[in-house]
């Protein structure tokens, strides 16, 4: 059996609607998109900058920066990060592409 296409969930991040497509649940979405959104907007207000591009470049250091220091506190003795939280990761980056390709 096939998969059944994947749901549009619009999200509003810095004041842009996008359409995210997924087969994650839908409040998993709007999750991930507060979360960028708040990380943003912290961003741009301790920056002073209105360059969205900037904005969404350091707001995506900070998210990895987040991750790479909960992997490690929580992560295995050696370090690496955890196998589900990099398989998450990846798949917000992905959802993320595909919503800027629009």
């Amino acid at each position: 059996m096939s998969e059944p296409p994947a749901k549009a969930t619009p999200v509003t991040i810095l004041g842009t609607t996008y359409h995210l497509r997924g087969h994650e649940d839908e409040e998993y979405l709007l999750q991930l998109a507060r979360l960028v959104d708040g990380k943003m907007r912290e961003v741009a207000s301790a920056t002073g900058t209105a360059d969205s591009m900037k904005i969404a470049i350091l707001g995506c250091l900070n998210l990895a920066d987040d991750y790479i220091r909960a992997s490690r506190d929580g992560g295995s003795a050696s370090g690496n990060p955890d196998k589900d939280h990099e398989r998450r990761l990846t798949r917000m980056v992905t959802l993320l592409d595909e919503a800027l390709a629009e």
